[in-house]
Parts: structure tokens; sequence; C-alpha cells
């Protein structure tokens, strides 16, 4: 399990604070509180999300991880590396990420909640999500390649009568490879993804290029697993509002940039010319 790693001294975690009760403090380190909240906080992170059985070793480990961010915190404090230049860069902009953030989770805040005549409609025009929603078995072979070599490999695929064939070919000519099986539901797939896999037969593979080479996924098999609209509901409320969300998030950002002066330098000024902006050009966003 990957966890994500918290920033709290962001958020004035040596400041005086008042007594929190002890059953809201899960360790002390050399007097510093780690407490259920900050626990709470990383796991609500984790994707997907947790299932209950998992909660209480994940929370154990999340501590451990906090107690270790802890001391070395204290270390970082002794050496008084938040005077290095480096460091205060990056101290800067984690706060301005997390400032962002909020500001982001305050807008979507304001989206309206579907109506259940939204939540059917949405139902109906998404058979392949819910009501005709399969589950779907793939390995995944992920190929070290140059992009020069990409087509290359896609006639080898082709060409191949199986997928063992074709991981056979990659051996013989050196191509370094890994092999996973995993098991994705149609929600868990991208739409262009959950498209191809409906059409392609058990045996069938799509190779993608990713970075640093291929990623061939081959679909063993699916099952049936439909929803039916009370099961799917709460995936259709959580889809809509996000969408929502992400829609006013956009508008605020748009407005933001008409009010503000915004001045671009050196080679820069050549984009900003030809009207691009970071949703153009696809610059990461605080999520959601």
């Amino acid at each position: 399990m990957v966890l994500l790693a918290t920033l709290p001294w962001l958020h004035g975690c040596d400041e005086k604070k008042k007594e929190r009760p002890q059953s809201q403090i899960a360790a002390r380190v050399d007097g510093h509180e780690i407490t259920l909240t900050q626990i709470r906080h990383v796991l609500e992170q984790q994707q997907p999300p947790l299932r209950a059985e998992q909660l209480d070793a994940a929370s154990r480990q999340v501590l451990a991880h906090l107690i270790d961010q802890r001391l070395l915190v204290d270390e970082a404090k002794r050496l008084e590396l938040e005077r290095e230049p480096r460091v205060r860069e990056r101290l800067e902009t984690a706060r301005h990420e997390v400032l962002a953030r909020a500001v982001v989770e305050r807008i979507g805040e304001a989206a309206s909640a579907p109506t259940p005549a939204e939540i059917a409609d949405y139902y109906r025009s998404h058979p392949a999500l819910f009501e005709q929603r399969r589950v779907y078995v793939i390995q995944e072979l992920v190929i070290e390649s140059s992009p020069q070599q990409l087509e290359t490999l896609r006639q080898q695929l082709q060409a191949a009568a199986s997928i063992d064939d074709f991981a056979a070919r990659l051996r013989a000519d050196g191509h370094r490879h890994a092999v996973t099986r995993v098991v994705r539901a149609a929600e868990q797939l991208a739409p262009a993804a959950l498209q191809a896999f409906s059409h392609l037969p058990d045996g069938g593979s799509i190779l993608t290029p990713i970075q640093n080479g291929a990623l061939v996924s081959t679909l063993i098999g699916s099952r049936a697993e439909g929803l039916t609209p009370e099961q799917a509901s709460p995936l259709i409320v959580k889809r809509l509002q996000g969408e929502r969300q992400r829609e006013r998030v956009e508008l605020e950002l748009q407005a933001l940039h008409k009010r503000a002066r915004i001045e671009f330098r050196g080679r820069f000024a050549q984009g900003a010319a030809s009207g691009a902006s970071a949703t153009d050009a696809g610059a990461s966003m605080p999520k959601i």
C-alpha cells in the first residue's frame, strides 16, 4: 500500500494547542501529538478506498509512518534545514498547493446535488457502467521500448498466435517486460478502455503507448455483474457531483484569469501570445 505523506508542519503543528481528549490522541513523539484526525486524513486519500476490514491494519501502518515523519521533521529542525533556500522554496510550494486545494474544495461544495430524475437518466444512458456492467480479468504486459519500436511491437502482437507467443518473441528480442493480472470493474476503466474491452473477444489484446514503453492489455475473460438502480445510485451521485464540481472550478478559474494581470516572460511569452491557458496545456490542477 502506498501511503500519501502529509505535511503537518504546514498547519502550525508546533503551535500551542488546546488540550485534546485522550481518546483523540494516537501517540506522542517527544511531546508532539499524533491524532486520529491526522490518521483519518491520510486514509481518506487512499485509492481505491479501503474496505472496513482493512482499516485497522492500515491505521497502524499510517501511524508508524507519521511517527517516522515526526522524527524526521524534528531532526530537520535541529539541523535548521528550514533556513536553506531550497527547503524554503519547497515549503512555500507545498503551502500554495494546500491553499489552492482548499479553495477548489470550497468552490466544489457549492455544486448542486443531482435530482432523482437526473440519476435515473444517467443510469439509463450508461448501460455498460450499470445495468450491463461487466467485470474484466486482464493480463497487463508492460514493455520497455523506445517510441520508434512501437509500430514493430504492434505488428508483432497482431501476428502472434497468442499473448504467450508474443511474450516469447519479446524474450527472444531482448525486450524487458513485466506481466501482472488485474481485475477491473467497468467503472474502474477509462471510457476509451471500457469501449475497447466491451467489444474485445477473450484472448484479444490492445497495445497502448506509455512512458518509456508500451502496455499490452489482454482480455482473459469477463463476467456480468449488473447493478440495479438502487445499487448504482451512490456511484451516479458521486460521478455527477464530481462533474459539476469540476465545471464550477473551471468557471471560477476562467473568472480569476480575467480579473488577474498575468505576464509571461522569456520562452513562455510565445505560448501566451497564442492564447494558451493552464488547462489548454494540460497543467495539473488540485483535484476535488
